[in-house]
């Protein structure tokens, strides 16, 4: 899985925030493929991200989608 195929599902889901498992989950990639893809395109600046609003969750978990 590469960094270009989480980019275009972001871009294509451009108004929606997602975990890392659900991007791995809609692309049937591994969890950890997507993880590595995700903070690459994070340290480009390509994807936002931001914690959950959720409660419960990880703190190194986030949620991210597509910059416009």
């Amino acid at each position: 899985m590469g960094q270009q195929e989480v980019y275009t599902f972001l871009k294509k889901n451009r108004n929606k925030w997602f975990t890392s498992k659900e991007i791995a989950s809609r692309l049937k990639a591994s969890v950890g493929s997507i993880t590595t893809c995700l903070k690459k395109l994070r340290d480009s600046s390509s994807v936002s991200f931001r914690y959950p609003n959720k409660q419960g969750q990880g703190r190194n978990s986030y949620v991210y989608k597509f910059r416009e």
